[in-house]
């Protein structure tokens, strides 16, 4: 199945004590969503009519000149401070908030996750802490910003900004910063 695109319109509780809930979807999502209800009526009448559903809100995506600019901020810095931008561009990820979750998972477990997930890409990065749950380790898991929001990219952004004013790098004027993330949607 595929995720659609839709704004929620309703939400009653049946006589069973159920929770219906409808949305409304328009053109162009509208005929995949068809297609896919056909297909639910035919699970249906298969006997197959529990389904996994998932809800999330849309964002918008951040732009690709956001993402050109961060790494205009990234090259400048890395010069002024002489590490490589690898390494500028990875703490930054660490040092902003809302673009990290933290699992706890068995010892035996967590080397073979962070591998995994630090292989997405260059910003997905992981680290252990210590847990108090006996046999288990806490696991920082950062996203790198191939899928931030436009939020998410706001503050990373903003962030390098901070960081290479402070080194005193010529930035983006506030106003063309400021035009540019409303622009972005941030």
């Amino acid at each position: 199945m595929n995720a659609i695109k839709g704004k929620f319109y309703n939400a009653v509780t049946d006589d069973d004590k159920n929770l219906i809930i409808s949305f409304a979807i328009s053109p162009p999502e509208i005929y995949l969503a068809r297609d896919c209800v056909n297909t639910i009526k035919d699970w249906k009448k298969n006997g197959k009519e529990l389904l996994t559903i998932e809800f999330d809100i849309a964002r918008k995506k951040r732009s690709l000149d956001a993402n050109a600019y961060a790494w205009v901020l990234i090259d400048k810095i890395s010069k002024a401070v002489s590490i490589g931008k690898t390494e500028v561009y990875k703490a930054a990820i660490k040092d902003i908030g809302g673009v990290s979750e933290t699992i706890c998972i068995k010892k035996e477990a967590a080397e073979r996750l962070c591998g995994a997930w630090d292989s997405n890409g260059i910003g997905w990065q992981s680290e252990t802490m210590p847990s108090k749950i006996n046999g288990c380790v806490n696991v920082v898991l950062y996203y790198g910003s191939s899928v931030y929001d436009t939020k998410q990219m706001t503050s990373l952004i903003d962030y390098l900004v901070c960081e290479a004013e402070e080194l005193g790098i010529d930035t983006k004027t506030p106003e063309e910063t400021a035009k540019m993330l409303n622009l972005w949607g941030g």
